[in-house]
């Protein structure tokens, strides 16, 4: 036991300061702790690909086509728009409990999307997953920051990395593999023995001591934060994609968000406990931090959701080779995670690694953006590698920095709030993206489909991708050649954005890490 430890083992039970320092756990437990957090996080993680997988076959079962889209956007809304909820309850009632409230929650819904007989049935209960996933994420993060020093994190976060990249994987070849085989229920069944793992490593090995004070929830603030999310969302991911991006409903959505974003910044400058501390963005590495990871969150999904999409359309693969297909970039993500990782341990240095991210990154997107029909698997694998690499450099970095440069006592609420930006960066991008597709798109069509071609093309061919492949050969070359196109200028997009992201970060400070060998202020010399 550390002198941190017994000291803290030994303190007297009466209410101690808010911003009492951490107290830090010994490698052992560490490593113990890790694989409770690391099976939420999994969790999480894991859902989005394994669910869009087997959609088409849940469609054919339960009916209700036109609620499709309503099963990815349910859990995307409650997920984001809870997420900085979950962050500060648990700065108030403890991080354990409310980690295994956020699981429990998600397998509550779990078992009843297992369960549901109507598509309606399974939008709702991807709602309730979606309430308990926000939380699994943003909470894991947190309680990494409770239990490791800054400054010995880098050595855990190629763990942390790795569950992003498993799951990528993962998830198209686990929801391939139960929609053939046992049935579409078992992508949720499944979550029941992982969510149990975690449940058990917290339960039995994660302890942290609860500090106990006076605190005010901030109704009001977490009202207006979740309804200013809720209207981005549905017009990102609903209004705008169905109706148009200025019809008059998509409008009001998006002009009833910048109201309610702006009566947040109101309330919460005057609530006693705000869900998100306003103070927080007056520290520069704070500030700085949730400006890039919005950037990078834009970046990293989108390219995440369309690099498969070439993989599937272009190059003709199923869901589970396409899954396969992204293996380098999982290998870069995992070597760039544990390399930097290590040596931010050893020197105690962060920003070159989100500044090299950054410029790796919108390279990389260039690299796709030469992607054609005709490339071969050994040119796709080295730009995902490379772009992966970039990726990697700045997953984890910056939330270092941020949980390094915070108060204790805010922990959870930046951790969650820097979640939070990742997933609303993700949600615009992902809508940015499909637009320039779809619009690209049609005119790249115009461009390679001669028009006595184009007679041949049934309605709607272009929306599926099967019914692309049965085009006859004379039909289909133009037709990939278009996507082949209009994906090219999906990865252009993304390249100013990456760049945005290198400029700023340019501008984050580096903070020397805490090393938790005394009290919270006390830092490692830089070296």
């Amino acid at each position: 036991m550390t002198n941190d430890q017994q000291a803290a083992s030994s303190a007297p039970a009466a209410t101690p300061r808010a911003d009492d320092a951490p107290t830090y756990l010994p490698h052992r437990q560490i490593q113990i702790v890790l694989i409770g957090l690391m099976a939420g996080m999994f969790l999480a993680a894991l859902d989005q690909s394994i669910v869009a997988t087997a959609l088409p076959r849940i469609v054919s079962d339960l009916g209700g086509l036109d609620h499709l889209s309503w099963v990815v956007t349910a859990y995307l809304l409650t997920s984001t728009a809870s997420t900085p909820l979950w962050g500060k309850i648990s700065d108030l009632y403890g991080r354990r409990l409310i980690f295994q409230v956020a699981i429990g929650t998600f397998l509550v819904g779990s078992v009843l999307a297992a369960l549901a007989q109507t598509m309606l049935q399974l939008v709702g209960s991807r709602a309730v997953q979606g309430l308990g996933g926000g939380g699994l994420m943003a909470l894991a993060l947190a309680v990494i920051g409770d239990v490791i020093p800054p400054r010995e994190r880098g050595r855990y976060q190629g763990y942390v990395g790795s569950v992003f990249g498993i799951s990528s994987v993962a998830g198209p070849l686990l929801g391939g593999w139960f929609t053939d085989g046992p049935g579409w229920r078992w992508i949720f069944w499944i979550n029941l023995p992982v969510g149990l793992v975690a449940l058990l490593v917290t339960s039995f090995a994660l302890r942290i001591p609860r500090i106990r004070r006076d605190h005010r929830i901030d109704y009001l603030g977490a009202t207006t934060i979740v309804a200013a999310a809720s209207c981005l969302l549905l017009y990102l991911s609903w209004r705008g994609v169905s109706y148009g991006w200025t019809e008059r409903g998509a409008l009001a959505l998006l002009a009833a968000s910048i109201a309610l974003t702006g009566l947040f910044v109101f309330v919460e400058a005057r609530a006693a406990e705000p869900i998100l501390p306003l103070g927080l963005f007056r520290g520069a590495v704070f500030s700085i931090g949730s400006a890039f990871t919005v950037l990078t969150g834009f970046v990293m999904l989108g390219t995440v959701i369309y690099l498969p999409f070439y993989l599937q359309v272009v190059k003709g693969m199923s869901p589970t080779r396409s899954g396969l297909a992204m293996l380098p970039a999982v290998l870069g993500i995992f070597i760039a995670s544990v390399g930097s990782g290590q040596l931010i341990t050893r020197t105690g240095r962060y920003k070159i690694y989100p500044v090299a991210g950054g410029a790796i990154i919108a390279a990389g997107l260039w690299l796709l953006s030469h992607l054609h029909a005709d490339s071969t698997m050994w040119t796709i694998s080295g730009y995902q590698f490379f772009i992966g690499i970039g990726l990697g450099l700045t997953m984890a970095t910056v939330m270092v920095a941020v949980q390094n440069a915070v108060p204790q006592r805010d922990m959870g609420a930046a951790t969650s709030a820097m979640t939070f930006f990742r997933s609303l960066g993700g949600a615009v991008g992902t809508a940015v993206f499909g637009a320039v597709l779809t619009s690209r798109l049609s005119t790249h069509l115009s461009e390679t489909v001669p028009p006595q071609v184009a007679a041949r093309v049934p309605a709607g061919t272009t929306q599926d991708v099967q019914a692309i492949h049965a085009l006859p050969a004379e039909v289909k070359a133009p037709v990939i050649e278009a996507f082949v196109r209009a994906l090219d200028d999906v990865f252009l997009t993304g390249i100013p954005f990456a760049l945005a992201a290198f400029v700023v970060v340019l501008f984050l400070k580096e903070l020397p890490l805490r090393t938790g060998r005394g009290a919270e202020g006390q830092h490692a010399p830089m070296g």
